[in-house]
């Protein structure tokens, strides 16, 4: 998050706390906010590292587990990147701006990915950098807050994935709903006419919306702990199965074409708030541990929704939090059948 902008969001009653996130004020007012459809959230839990130069797109096509070759101005896409076991060490939202590529990944991941990838690129004709000084997210909820957006912008997108770019900022639309990035020097402007039409609210409350969609997020908690599929990366367009090889590529597709798989990516509800990381058991498998909760927003007082990799055939003998026996799981609706080959594209 660039400077202007924290400065705007602390003049404007918000706090950043030690890891980062911006909080503004009543929660419960702001989940009303998202729910109602209004609002705009400055999403300072992410960071960006920008890949430039003429080999970039054969470096990026050699590291993650996607197909780079589909990311234009035009379309932005979900990747991911592993271990040579094939565990996913960071999963990324990918666009191009001005020539380059840029990956947005949870912050507290942005420097050990930095430099792994920073050490495989030798030779290549690429430069890898951390830029999230250079720029600030904005999460815009509604529409009167993408009409505002519009004053920058040509149009808004429409369709999950579409990007349209200014001299000072990037807009995309995912499914969880529009991200706007602008550059430092812009946001403040962009920031103050936002404000106009649609109330502030913090990073915790926008965490629902990626829940919804079921899109998850990797921390410092669930890094290395899941192939791509048990987290439904390739449901979300992350992962290509036509492409050469990259970190894990075996894995990964001997994980798509040999058996079923047994774990996999479920939204799930709760009546106590849980933590990212949090081991999960069932009945069935005794002490064995069945699967990881990824990513938790609260809903109301009482509620909370979350992503969780579940081990499948465990849901009938119910699935509960290791340090919370008691706390049970509710499975809930996906947007996209865990069973079809593609779902946001």
């Amino acid at each position: 998050m660039d400077k202007l902008w924290q400065q705007w969001a602390v003049e404007h009653g918000a706090e950043l706390d030690e890891a980062g996130v911006l909080h503004v004020g009543d929660e419960p007012a702001q989940r009303e906010a998202i729910f109602a459809g209004v609002g705009f959230a400055p999403l300072t839990e992410w960071a960006l590292i920008r890949f430039q130069g003429e080999d970039a797109l054969a470096f990026l096509q050699g590291q993650l587990s996607s197909d780079l070759r589909l990311v234009t101005p035009k379309h932005s896409q979900y990747s991911t990147y592993s271990s040579a076991k094939g565990r996913m060490q960071a999963n990324f939202l990918i666009w191009q701006y001005q020539g380059a590529y840029y990956l947005m990944l949870a912050n507290e991941l942005a420097e050990t990915l930095h430099k792994r990838l920073s050490m495989f690129i030798m030779r290549a004709k690429v430069k890898a950098e951390l830029v999230s000084d250079e720029w600030t997210l904005i999460g815009l909820i509604g529409q009167a807050a993408e009409a505002r957006a519009h004053a920058h912008f040509a149009n808004v997108p429409s369709e999950p994935h579409q990007v349209v770019v200014a001299d000072d900022g990037v807009l995309l639309r995912l499914p969880s709903g529009a991200l706007l990035w602008a550059q430092e020097g812009s946001s403040k402007a962009v920031a103050d006419g936002l404000l106009e039409v649609a109330p502030l609210i913090g990073s915790l409350p926008w965490r629902l919306l990626d829940i919804r969609a079921g899109i998850p997020w990797l921390g410092k908690a669930t890094s290395e702990e899941f192939v791509a599929q048990m987290a439904n990366m390739e449901l979300i367009g992350a992962v290509s199965f036509k492409k050469g090889c990259y970190p894990g590529q075996e894995i990964v597709a001997r994980t798509q074409y040999l058996g079923k798989l047994k774990r996999r990516l479920y939204r799930v509800a709760t009546t106590e708030g849980v933590t990212s990381g949090a081991q999960l058991i069932s009945p069935s498998m005794g002490d064995q541990a069945i699967g990881m909760v990824v990513n938790v927003a609260q809903v109301n007082e009482g509620n909370w929704e979350a992503l969780a990799v579940v081990q499948s055939n465990c849901w009938e003998s119910g699935v509960f939090v290791k340090e919370h026996p008691h706390l049970a799981l509710q499975q809930m609706n996906l947007p996209y059948s865990l069973e079809s080959d593609s779902a946001l594209q």
